[in-house]
């Protein structure tokens, strides 16, 4: 097998990525790359931003909770579904756009 066939390009939001990736994970990889780029196309829709970095981030905080908040005990259920936990989330969210807006100021 050359090595050239341990790669596979994908596309997320427009742009080309290449990964590493073994013939058997391939079929994964693509559920992944799809589950990826339309979270973050969703997010880029909601929050009208432009900024890769900053969307990437939210989809990747937004796929973490939901993986998070799925049923495992009643618990762990509760506790990562409280509103602490959102507030937290959209707190990080806060602190980003922060961060961010100089970087936006010079992309325009």
């Amino acid at each position: 097998m050359s090595a050239e066939q341990n790669f596979l390009d994908v596309k997320i939001m427009g742009r080309e990525y290449r990964v590493a990736c073994r013939p058997e994970e391939r079929d994964a990889l693509l559920a992944a790359v799809d589950l990826v780029d339309n979270k973050m196309r969703e997010i880029a829709q909601k929050t009208k931003s432009t900024i890769a970095e900053r969307v990437a981030v939210m989809a990747a905080l937004n796929i973490a909770h939901e993986r998070l908040a799925a049923p495992v005990g009643e618990a762990a259920e509760e506790a990562l579904a409280s509103t602490d936990t959102k507030r937290r989330i959209e707190d990080m969210g806060a602190r980003l756009d922060a961060v961010l807006a100089p970087q936006q100021q010079l992309d325009l």
